[in-house]
C-alpha cells in the first residue's frame, strides 16, 4: 500500500515454502481472543458498514477489529462492549494481554501496540454483574 496507509502483512518464509497471512486471518484471531475474555459481552462495530453487515447476516470473526502493519509490527485496535458490573480497566487489561499473546503465539508476527476501545456497557446474561 502507498502513502499513509499501512503496509501489507509480510509473508513468512521457511525451509518448506512460504506462508501468506490474509488480514482477515489476523483480525479473526484478534476477535476470537477478545471475545473469549471474561467481561466482554460483544464486539462493537468500528464503522457503519459493519452494522450493515450485521443486518445482511455477514458472519465475521474480525468484527470490531482494526489491524495495521507498519515498521515491521502489527498495530491493533479492538472495539469491545463490557458487561455491567465488571471493572472496565481490568477487562480491558485482560483483553490487551490475551490479544497480544494470541497474535504473537499463533502468527509469529511482532505486535507493536494493542489499543482496547470500550464502546459500551451491557447487562450480562440478563443479570447485573
Amino acid at each position: 500500500m502507498r502513502g499513509n496507509k499501512s503496509e501489507k502483512i509480510p509473508s513468512i518464509k521457511n525451509n518448506y515454502g512460504m506462508i501468506i497471512l490474509a488480514e482477515e486471518v489476523v483480525t479473526s484471531i484478534v476477535g476470537l481472543a477478545a471475545s473469549e475474555c471474561y467481561g466482554v459481552v460483544g464486539m462493537a462495530p468500528r464503522r457503519m458498514a459493519e452494522d450493515l453487515g450485521d443486518i445482511l447476516k455477514r458472519d465475521s470473526l474480525g468484527r470490531g477489529v482494526e489491524v495495521e502493519w507498519k515498521d515491521g509490527k502489527l498495530f491493533i485496535k479492538v472495539f469491545i462492549i463490557v458487561g455491567y458490573g465488571t471493572r472496565i480497566s481490568e477487562v480491558a487489561n485482560i483483553v490487551f494481554r490475551q490479544v497480544h499473546y494470541s497474535v504473537e503465539n499463533l502468527t509469529g508476527l511482532s505486535v507493536g501496540q494493542v489499543n482496547v476501545m470500550v464502546q459500551g456497557v451491557r447487562v450480562m446474561n440478563g443479570k447485573r454483574g
